[in-house]
């Protein structure tokens, strides 16, 4: 049954994200994106912080300062591996401000389509393992990963669309390779679950990993976006959609810790009545 849900979280956030990204490529590119942005931020550091973290500390044999060091480790694997344009790349596209030449941006994007889509499967992979490792912990973990996933994601595929529109590809053909590589979240889901069910001692350090992604996308990525709207006009929203993401995350992590503590709750009365039972008898 579990397997089913990763199964359905990871096919279903693949199809969410493409189809959002697809309706705001050739709907509304331009006047909603930065608010995604906005909320993505506060999704995708709350996540981290209150959810995922908290999880592979209390579930983990090892200490904390392996933890931490894995995180940093993290850290400097995303960024070296977005310095080799594997993860993400240069959401530049024609008439952005940047003076090149008529047609630079359509032979940039054609010369890196492939390796866009090549980079673009093996994060969703990741992304699957990591959707995998957090229902694996808890199933509403797994929901809040998968969400926050696709939350993340729509802005990276609204970029795919663009790169590879540039290079000249169908509106269609374009959806179908996007969503292909999107789909591979699933088969990373169906990896994960296999691998991790045979090793659950590797759980927190995969939960771990997942934190350390999007704590840098959020920095390196998302942030910086915001700040190039500088305008007081645009800095209250971005605080607010910020805010609600916030607000929405710890909400659920304040529902998910007092359903543990209340089932705890329970479960200790369970055993002392049944305690006190048997000395009756």
């Amino acid at each position: 049954m579990l397997l089913l849900w990763i199964l359905l979280a990871t096919v279903a956030g693949g199809l969410i994200a493409v189809s959002i990204a697809s309706w705001l490529a050739y709907r509304v590119f331009s006047k909603y994106l930065h608010h995604m942005v906005s909320l993505s931020v506060g999704v995708l550091l709350s996540v981290a912080l209150l959810h995922l973290l908290p999880e592979a500390f209390e579930g983990a044999d090892a200490d904390a300062h392996t933890l931490f060091a894995l995180l940093l480790a993290g850290l400097l694997g995303f960024f070296v591996l977005e310095k080799i344009a594997l993860l993400r790349h240069s959401h530049h596209h024609e008439g952005d401000g940047h003076h090149h030449h008529k047609g630079h941006d359509r032979h940039e994007a054609g010369r890196g389509g492939v390796l866009i889509l090549i980079g673009s499967s093996l994060h969703n992979l990741c992304d699957g393992v990591l959707v995998a490792a957090a229902f694996l912990t808890d199933p509403i973990l797994g929901v809040l990963t998968a969400s926050s996933i696709i939350v993340h994601e729509v802005p990276h595929k609204l970029g795919d669309f663009v790169v590879l529109l540039n290079a000249g590809l169908a509106r269609r053909k374009a959806f179908v390779l996007i969503l292909f590589t999107s789909l591979c979240t699933a088969l990373g889901g169906v990896i994960g679950y296999f691998l991790l069910q045979q090793a659950q001692d590797l759980v927190p350090y995969v939960l771990v990993i997942a934190a350390s992604s999007f704590l840098y996308i959020s920095v390196s990525d998302l942030i910086p976006q915001m700040h190039e709207r500088g305008a007081l006009s645009d800095a209250i929203p971005q605080l607010v959609l910020v805010g609600i993401g916030v607000a929405v995350i710890y909400g659920v992590t304040s529902f998910m810790h007092h359903g543990h503590e209340h089932g705890g709750h329970n479960h200790t009365v369970v055993h002392e009545e049944h305690h006190e039972a048997g000395h009756s008898h």
